[in-house]
């Protein structure tokens, strides 16, 4: 049975930086492709960056490239989200996701086969 646990989340001035982590169990941590995606109050789930099983493929919102950086630690089973410069629009609850596959990491919600419970991300102006 996969299990993947966030944790890092917290509140943030705007500007400041918080690093996620996403402890992944029950899987092959190295076949999967990993994903970021986040969901505030009100709105849909929303892509936030990706990275195929050997890291060789990263992909970004608009919304974050240049401010967050994803990464992933196949020895350690983790996959991390690095945000810096973060922004008040950057609240929400944020939850990794894994696909078993070797290809691109997907950038679309219904292609994850298993998520997270979420963080909370809260960044006040």
């Amino acid at each position: 049975q996969v299990q993947l646990v966030e944790s890092g989340g917290g509140l943030v001035q705007a500007g400041g930086s918080l690093r996620l982590s996403c402890a992944a169990s029950g899987l092959f941590f190295s076949r999967y492709a990993m994903g970021w995606f986040r969901q505030a109050p009100g709105k849909e789930r929303d892509f936030v960056a990706a990275i195929n099983w050997s890291a060789s493929t990263i992909t970004y919102a608009d919304s974050v490239k240049g401010r967050f950086t994803i990464s992933r630690d196949n020895a350690k089973n983790t996959v991390y989200l690095q945000m810096n410069n973060m922004k008040p629009d950057d609240t929400a609850v944020y939850y990794c996701a894994a696909v078993l596959r070797y290809g691109s990491a997907p950038v679309v919600v219904d292609e994850y086969q298993s998520w997270g419970q979420g963080t909370q991300v809260t960044v006040s102006s």
